[in-house]
Protein backbone atom coordinates (compact mmCIF):
# COMPACT_ATOMS: atom_id res chain seq x y z
CA UNK A 1 0.00 0.00 0.00
CA UNK A 2 1.12 3.73 -0.36
CA UNK A 3 0.10 4.51 3.04
CA UNK A 4 0.56 2.85 6.31
CA UNK A 5 -3.02 3.61 7.56
CA UNK A 6 -5.36 0.72 7.88
CA UNK A 7 -8.66 1.11 5.44
CA UNK A 8 -11.88 -0.06 6.15
CA UNK A 9 -13.15 -0.95 2.70
CA UNK A 10 -12.57 -0.73 -0.67
CA UNK A 11 -13.75 3.13 -1.51
CA UNK A 12 -11.60 4.06 1.91
CA UNK A 13 -8.72 2.30 0.11
CA UNK A 14 -8.69 3.93 -3.41
CA UNK A 15 -9.67 7.26 -1.68
CA UNK A 16 -6.44 6.59 -0.06
CA UNK A 17 -3.87 6.13 -3.02
CA UNK A 18 -2.25 8.91 -5.03
CA UNK A 19 -4.22 10.36 -8.01
CA UNK A 20 -2.09 8.39 -10.46
CA UNK A 21 -2.74 5.32 -8.34
CA UNK A 22 -6.16 5.16 -7.98
CA UNK A 23 -6.90 5.76 -12.08
CA UNK A 24 -5.06 2.39 -12.29
CA UNK A 25 -6.77 0.66 -9.52
CA UNK A 26 -10.53 1.84 -11.27
CA UNK A 27 -8.99 0.64 -14.37
CA UNK A 28 -7.47 -2.73 -12.87
CA UNK A 29 -11.38 -3.10 -11.64
CA UNK A 30 -13.18 -2.07 -14.70
CA UNK A 31 -11.38 -4.64 -16.08
CA UNK A 32 -11.89 -7.42 -13.63
CA UNK A 33 -16.05 -6.27 -14.09
CA UNK A 34 -15.42 -6.35 -17.92
CA UNK A 35 -14.27 -10.16 -17.98
CA UNK A 36 -16.19 -11.17 -15.24
CA UNK A 37 -19.41 -9.08 -14.51
CA UNK A 38 -20.53 -11.24 -11.63
CA UNK A 39 -17.31 -10.57 -9.57
CA UNK A 40 -18.31 -9.53 -6.06
CA UNK A 41 -15.74 -6.94 -4.57
CA UNK A 42 -15.09 -7.28 -0.80
CA UNK A 43 -12.00 -6.08 0.81
CA UNK A 44 -9.56 -9.14 2.13
CA UNK A 45 -5.91 -9.00 3.56
CA UNK A 46 -6.40 -4.83 3.97
CA UNK A 47 -6.80 -4.63 -0.14
CA UNK A 48 -9.47 -4.88 -2.56
CA UNK A 49 -10.08 -8.12 -3.95
CA UNK A 50 -12.33 -9.84 -6.26
CA UNK A 51 -14.62 -13.24 -5.75
CA UNK A 52 -15.00 -14.61 -9.13
CA UNK A 53 -17.87 -17.39 -7.60
CA UNK A 54 -20.40 -16.76 -5.06
CA UNK A 55 -18.39 -17.52 -1.69
CA UNK A 56 -15.30 -17.48 -3.34
CA UNK A 57 -12.60 -18.52 -0.86
CA UNK A 58 -8.78 -16.74 -1.11
CA UNK A 59 -7.94 -18.51 -4.17
CA UNK A 60 -11.05 -17.89 -5.95
CA UNK A 61 -10.42 -14.42 -5.76
CA UNK A 62 -8.20 -11.36 -7.72
CA UNK A 63 -6.61 -8.79 -5.43
CA UNK A 64 -5.23 -5.57 -6.44
CA UNK A 65 -2.92 -3.21 -4.86
CA UNK A 66 -1.76 0.46 -4.59
CA UNK A 67 1.72 1.37 -4.57
CA UNK A 68 3.72 4.59 -5.59
CA UNK A 69 5.02 3.49 -8.79
CA UNK A 70 2.62 0.33 -9.59
CA UNK A 71 -0.19 -1.21 -9.14
CA UNK A 72 -0.57 -5.04 -8.30
CA UNK A 73 -2.53 -7.46 -9.69
CA UNK A 74 -2.93 -10.83 -8.06
CA UNK A 75 -4.69 -13.04 -10.08
CA UNK A 76 -2.93 -16.92 -8.68
CA UNK A 77 0.39 -18.66 -9.49
CA UNK A 78 -1.90 -21.28 -11.98
CA UNK A 79 -2.29 -17.75 -14.13
CA UNK A 80 0.70 -16.35 -13.86
CA UNK A 81 2.10 -19.47 -15.22
CA UNK A 82 -0.20 -19.50 -18.18
CA UNK A 83 0.22 -15.72 -19.33
CA UNK A 84 4.08 -15.94 -18.18
CA UNK A 85 5.26 -15.27 -21.82
CA UNK A 86 2.34 -12.18 -22.79
CA UNK A 87 3.76 -10.60 -19.44
CA UNK A 88 7.67 -10.55 -19.88
CA UNK A 89 7.90 -6.61 -19.38
CA UNK A 90 6.46 -6.54 -16.39
CA UNK A 91 7.96 -7.04 -12.63
CA UNK A 92 6.69 -10.99 -11.72
CA UNK A 93 6.19 -12.46 -8.72
CA UNK A 94 4.87 -16.90 -8.19
CA UNK A 95 0.82 -15.40 -8.18
CA UNK A 96 1.33 -10.98 -8.55
CA UNK A 97 2.40 -9.15 -11.71
CA UNK A 98 3.57 -5.44 -11.18
CA UNK A 99 1.95 -2.79 -13.79
CA UNK A 100 4.06 0.43 -13.80
CA UNK A 101 1.16 3.97 -13.23
CA UNK A 102 3.20 5.50 -15.99
CA UNK A 103 2.12 2.75 -19.20
CA UNK A 104 -1.02 2.00 -20.27
CA UNK A 105 -2.61 -0.86 -17.68
CA UNK A 106 -3.28 -3.83 -20.67
CA UNK A 107 -6.55 -4.16 -20.46
CA UNK A 108 -6.99 -7.12 -23.34
CA UNK A 109 -4.25 -9.14 -21.30
CA UNK A 110 -5.56 -8.62 -17.85
CA UNK A 111 -9.39 -9.66 -19.41
CA UNK A 112 -7.92 -12.90 -20.36
CA UNK A 113 -6.23 -13.53 -17.24
CA UNK A 114 -8.98 -12.74 -15.02
CA UNK A 115 -11.47 -15.25 -17.49
CA UNK A 116 -8.75 -17.61 -17.78
CA UNK A 117 -8.45 -17.33 -13.92
CA UNK A 118 -12.50 -17.90 -13.73
CA UNK A 119 -12.25 -20.85 -16.28
CA UNK A 120 -9.82 -22.56 -13.96
CA UNK A 121 -12.18 -22.37 -10.66
CA UNK A 122 -15.53 -23.24 -12.19
CA UNK A 123 -14.17 -26.64 -13.97
CA UNK A 124 -12.27 -27.18 -9.91
CA UNK A 125 -16.11 -26.62 -8.83
CA UNK A 126 -17.57 -29.19 -11.56
CA UNK A 127 -15.46 -31.89 -10.86
CA UNK A 128 -15.97 -31.46 -6.84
Amino acid sequence: MSNSIKNKNVENYFDSQPESTKQALFMLRTYIYEAVPEAIEMFNYNIPAYALTKGGKRDQQIMIAGYKQHVGFYPHPSTMEKFDAELTNYKKGKGSVQFPINKPIPRGLIIKMVKYRKMLIDKSLANE
